[in-house]
């Protein structure tokens, strides 16, 4: 199975780059997402994470008519 995606990539100039940015996007990706849980503010964690537990009727602002009819 590797010698059909080994034979044609081997033909292909300069196809060890690929690899290199794929393994650099993937360091850069979750060493950002590393850094952002720890210096995210708590508050803004708490808030997001209890919003699957809120009722539905929480979530939706009420809003108010005035009846200007005097």
């Amino acid at each position: 199975m590797l010698k059909f995606v080994k034979g044609p990539l081997e033909s292909i100039e300069g196809v060890a780059i690929y690899p290199i940015i794929s393994l650099l996007i993937f360091f850069i990706f979750f060493t950002a997402l590393f850094w952002w849980v720890f210096t995210a503010k708590k508050e803004y964690i708490k808030k997001v994470s209890d919003i699957p537990l809120e009722q539905e009727d929480e979530l939706m602002m009420p809003i108010i008519v005035k009846d200007n009819k005097s």
